[in-house]
């Protein structure tokens, strides 16, 4: 039986993400961040029976400085439109990252989410161009629905030629061979629901993501009930750890940059650390995506 270390209140999986949009996306995050910090992390003392884990809204309301009756419409829906003081002292409380700060923020409609256009599938030529000038370096360009818009010849081999799907939720959640391909799957499944939440906090009406939200719900257990941890979180600098049928396993660093030029897309390079045995697997890939890709003449 799969099963996640997501503390909280409504452990029911899809019934508890459908309750939770039923009555808003901000009470739902709301209930389900607060189940996840303990009062010794939010400088509580832990004393009496405690059905949860997690805070009580008495002492969230406390924390924030709100009433508790407040606090409670805010969960519940009947209150949608706090105050950014009230937000700002609702993510303090709950002990929010940056990201999740953001997305709280959004989810309140205190802070302008992107046209519906958002999601876009033109790469620009010049970063193209730059891809290509890294014959050793895996980099792909993704948009926040996970397409993966470009890629270079020693990112196509690292990921099999894209034979799954150029989709990486796809690739993540619904290849069979992504438990063997990606060394840390739990780690690697959990960082993709987040980054994928993040972008759905951004551009919620846009129907490529609303598509592929769809199909994860629908099609996978372990995306769904990843899905109502509501993380929201961006990638950052990190490791991951890949096993390839043709070059064995290797460990790569990660970089993650917004690209500029069209707002909701990333780029992603992969680099190995100088020497190892990683970075021979790398070369030797690297040497396999040369002769396999067309000659130019």
């Amino acid at each position: 039986m799969f099963s996640w270390e997501c503390r909280t209140q409504e452990r029911r999986g899809l019934r508890a993400y459908d309750a939770g949009m039923a009555r808003s996306e901000l009470g739902a995050y709301l209930s389900v961040r607060r189940a996840q910090v303990s009062p010794g992390e939010a400088n509580l003392p832990s004393t009496g029976y405690r059905r949860v884990a997690g805070l009580r809204r008495e002492e969230v309301a406390m924390l924030a400085g709100v009433s508790v009756d407040y606090y409670v419409r805010l969960e519940q829906g009947r209150e949608r439109t706090p105050s950014a003081q009230v937000v700002d002292a609702l993510a303090v409380a709950l002990r929010l990252g940056e990201d999740d700060r953001q997305h709280l923020f959004r989810v309140a409609g205190l802070s302008p989410r992107s046209r519906a256009a958002a999601v876009s599938d033109h790469v620009d030529p010049n970063l193209l161009q730059l891809m290509t000038a890294w014959p050793d370096n895996p980099a792909i360009a993704y948009n926040r629905a996970f397409d993966v818009l470009a890629s270079n010849p020693i990112a196509d081999a690292l990921f099999h030629s894209w034979a799954h799907s150029r989709n990486l939720m796809h690739v993540v959640f619904t290849d069979p061979a992504a438990r063997t391909f990606y060394q840390d799957w739990h780690d690697v499944a959990r960082n993709s629901v987040a980054g994928f939440r993040l972008g759905y906090g951004k551009s919620p009406d846009d129907p490529r993501i609303q598509h592929v939200l769809t199909e994860l719900l629908a099609g996978s257990p372990e995306f769904a009930q990843l899905w109502t941890c509501h993380d929201a979180r961006g990638k950052a600098l990190g490791r991951k750890r890949f096993h390839h049928p043709d070059v064995g396993t290797l460990t790569l660093t990660m970089q993650t940059f917004e690209v500029r030029s069209s707002p909701g897309q990333e780029l992603v390079i992969y680099h190995a650390e100088p020497a190892s045995a990683s970075s021979e697997a790398l070369a030797l890939l690297g040497s396999l995506a040369a002769s396999s890709s067309p000659r130019q003449s």
